[in-house]
């Protein structure tokens, strides 16, 4: 069983340009080949049996907005505490305290001279907790906030999902397995993947470079002389000698000559989880849901075998940063919708990367020998 997390990214020239499309389970559609249901940042599972696709669409900001900085944060395994100074604040009263917290929100808030300050306020904590277990107190001039998490084995860098939080948190969840950013555009490719990798320590490694080293000549002259075909070949011979590197982060070639663009060219790509960087014309959360659940649901796309898919509506390199936290936060909401993924992935490497991704077979299983066994 395997699953596959769909954060679709939105970037504008507007006051506000990036925005993200979570989606949960709604109304299903089957066809023959493996179960996919969505969830929160679309989450398919994969199986033998059919295919099914359920899902609705709400926006949010990426970006959440904490007021204030000046508080100090611990993890206690399985609750999480907050210190907020209050120190001038003049409380008068319990009364004076607002505490708002649910699954993935909280606002703190307190009452000065008939006035409503707000302290912390962010619907993107780091992950989610029990609301109905929060415990708040005042301990001389420090409010205290303990949060119980839903997840008491997952390290909490900080109490809000962030850039920062996120390359310290991805670390537990990846534990060394590589990724691959794939998508028409190398350049984008490459410019997300080296974000990635220098926030998270990962080694940077493009699949462009590798190849123009190899053959001494650039990638439009090969294709000019060659065509794209070769290209895709000689591509495919490198993923095949970086599936077993672990801590990188790779960018794969965009476009006709790219081999994650032919479906035949994914067995090596499956070692890492796989970004699809994907670039649509949708002006609306409805159009993006309908173009993401065309393309996984059709599969016609090779990209569409990707674990993780952000949408960009038009680049602008000043938001890669952005687009990197997009792909982290994909990436680790699908590990921990199954955190047997990375151990998954290790196994596929040592059993030779043989295709039979996501419904590894036992070992001495080759492709001609059909898909009758699989391990579980």
């Amino acid at each position: 069983m395997s699953t596959i997390t769909a954060s679709l990214c939105f970037l504008s020239g507007s006051k506000n340009p990036i925005k993200t499309l979570n989606l949960s389970p709604s109304n299903s559609i089957t066809n023959s080949n493996s179960v996919r249901s969505w969830s929160s940042q679309v989450i398919k599972t994969s199986s033998s049996n059919s295919n099914r696709l359920s899902f609705n669409c709400r926006s949010a900001s990426t970006i959440p907005f904490v007021s204030s900085k000046n508080y100090e944060f611990s993890d206690g395994s399985s609750e999480v505490e907050l210190r907020l100074q209050l120190g001038a604040q003049d409380i008068q009263s319990y009364r004076d305290i607002s505490v708002d917290a649910n699954d993935n929100s909280l606002k703190i808030r307190i009452q000065r001279y008939g006035s409503l300050i707000t302290l912390i306020e962010t619907d993107h904590l780091f992950e989610k907790i029990k609301p109905a277990e929060t415990i708040w107190y005042i301990d001389d001039d420090q409010l205290v906030v303990n949060l119980k998490k839903q997840d008491p084995d997952l390290k909490w860098p900080d109490i809000v999902e962030s850039w920062d939080s996120l390359t310290v948190g991805s670390l537990q969840l990846l534990q060394g397995t590589a990724i691959f950013i794939v998508g028409d555009s190398t350049e984008i490719n490459e410019t997300v993947a080296r974000e990635i990798a220098v926030g998270i320590g990962y080694t940077p490694l493009t699949t462009k470079e590798l190849l123009e080293t190899y053959a001494k000549q650039t990638i439009d002259s090969w294709v000019l002389t060659e065509g794209s075909d070769s290209v895709a070949e000689a591509e495919s011979a490198i993923l095949e000698s970086l599936s077993s590197h672990v801590r990188a982060v790779v960018a794969t070639l965009g476009g006709q000559q790219g081999a994650a663009r032919r479906a035949d060219k994914w067995q090596h790509l499956y070692a890492g989880f796989t970004v699809w960087l994907s670039q649509t014309e949708a002006t609306d959360e409805d159009s993006a849901k309908e173009e993401t659940r065309r393309h996984i649901q059709d599969a016609r796309l090779a990209y569409s075998k990707a674990d993780v898919v952000v949408k960009l509506q038009g680049w602008d390199s000043d938001q890669t940063k952005s687009v990197a936290q997009a792909s982290l936060r994909a990436i680790k909401q699908l590990v921990l919708s199954d955190k047997n993924l990375p151990g998954k992935k290790r196994l596929y490497v040592r059993l030779g990367c043989r295709g039979d991704w996501p419904n590894i077979k036992p070992p001495g299983w080759a492709p001609s020998a059909g898909d009758d066994a699989t391990l579980t």
